[in-house]
């Protein structure tokens, strides 16, 4: 989405996003408008969630149902039918980007050296990482954003989507708790422990991962 922005100093993303819906509307034919402005809802209600890299997305449906992955296209039904294939989902994660940018060139600006050089942008004011195992897989969130409490929302929204694998990740990251002599072995992982009805004198974690299989702790290990 090819916009010009205004020279005007915004303070605030809702003011760049407002900014960016209006020349969008006017820049894209008519029949787009209505796509624009439900598109606009979905940023305002923080239904978008950019990767890191800021070249993909999921965008989560107005009902809130079902998110839908956009990078270049989109998989909702109406992305066939929309003019240019503009679906809201695409046109949400395009006012985000360009309201992104807007935000963060009208707040620092684009600095020059002495000699005139471009000098690189500030990191994004506010990030955060998390980790969640997902499908027995650990994996690591970056999220960065130029507004803090957007931020908060937005990891908000990521561990409502993952509350399982979120606190499986948390028992993991337990550190292993001290043995008691002379008290039977416990999983450094969970804390726990069974002692084997096969194996005399063998233990094993009765406790379950995110993707439903058994922890592979054994006293002892094999």
């Amino acid at each position: 989405m090819d916009l010009t922005a205004a020279e005007e100093r915004l303070t605030t993303f809702t003011q760049a996003l407002e900014r960016v819906s209006a020349l969008a509307h006017a820049k894209l034919p008519p029949e787009l408008h209505g796509h624009l402005e439900r598109a606009t809802a979905l940023v305002k209600h923080r239904h978008v969630f950019p990767t890191d890299d800021g070249k993909h997305a999921q965008v989560l449906s107005s009902d809130g149902a079902r998110w839908y992955p956009v990078n270049g296209h989109c998989t909702c039904m109406d992305a066939s039918r929309a003019p240019q294939g503009l679906c809201k989902h695409r046109l949400a994660f395009g006012l985000y980007r360009r309201a992104s940018e807007l935000l963060a060139s009208s707040t620092c600006g684009v600095a020059t050296s002495a000699q005139g050089a471009p000098v690189a942008l500030p990191e994004a004011p506010a990030s955060v990482n998390v980790r969640l195992c997902i499908d027995g897989h650990e994996c690591q969130f970056t999220m960065r954003d130029a507004d803090e409490a957007r931020l908060v929302e937005r990891l908000q929204a990521l561990l409502t989507r993952f509350p399982q694998q979120a606190k499986t990740t948390s028992e993991a990251s337990t550190p292993a708790q001290p043995q008691t002599p002379g008290a039977p072995p416990v999983c450094p992982h969970h804390g726990k422990s069974k002692e084997s009805t096969k194996a005399t004198g063998t233990f094993f974690c009765p406790s379950k991962m995110a993707d439903g299989t058994y922890c592979q702790w054994r006293h002892p290990a094999a």
